[in-house]
């Protein structure tokens, strides 16, 4: 089984992740931790790290190949990164894409990151629109087209508690041989 759990900063995709790979017994592999891995080493913050991206496209380059690699020759896995659903395309069983409003993300990640509401905000924004315009330079890639997801769930109206649980019963209740409609993933460009 090959699952993705995607969506943009605070939107409870690490926690949400962590807690399906462990009900399904799947290795979680974080795009997130290894990108903040990568910042960490040549001494820049995760949005120091984006706006640097901008100008070295192979920073994505190496990150992304390493996930759409994982997604074409690994079994049981959950990846977990914002692209994730694109990355591993036909490969995924089911791809979900977790969002929440961006004032619930801001609170989520001023508390993780013991930032200000009003910090939080502005650093997410600008890295969302960092993202965004990286995605679509490099790939071809629309980040708001959710249409290749399979779930999409607004975690600000369903908090820890529940998320997981319906994530785990749409996993739970897949047959392969009764699907007959997953989406493809058209247009992009796996130019890494």
């Amino acid at each position: 089984m090959l699952l993705t759990v995607s969506g943009p900063p605070g939107s409870g995709k690490s926690t949400n992740a962590e807690l399906l790979a462990e009900r399904f017994d799947l290795e979680h592999i974080s795009g997130g931790d290894i990108f903040r891995e990568l910042a960490d080493e040549r001494g820049y913050t995760p949005v120091e790290f984006n706006e640097l991206a901008e100008e070295e496209d192979q920073i994505d380059r190496d990150l992304d190949r390493r996930l759409r690699t994982i997604a074409a020759t690994r079994e049981d896995v959950l990846l977990e990164s914002r692209l994730a659903g694109w990355l591993a395309a036909e490969h995924a069983d089911l791809r979900f894409w977790l969002d929440a409003p961006l004032d619930v993300r801001a609170e989520r990640i001023a508390d993780r990151e013991d930032k200000t509401v009003a910090e939080a905000r502005a650093v997410t924004e600008r890295r969302e629109q960092s993202e965004a315009k990286r995605y679509a330079d490099l790939y071809d890639i629309d980040i708001h087209d959710l249409s290749i997801y399979d779930a999409a769930i607004n975690t600000g109206r369903w908090g820890e508690a529940v998320v997981p649980d319906m994530l785990t019963a749409a996993v739970e209740r897949y047959d392969p041989a009764e699907d007959e409609g997953k989406y493809p993933v058209e247009g992009v460009r796996y130019d890494f």
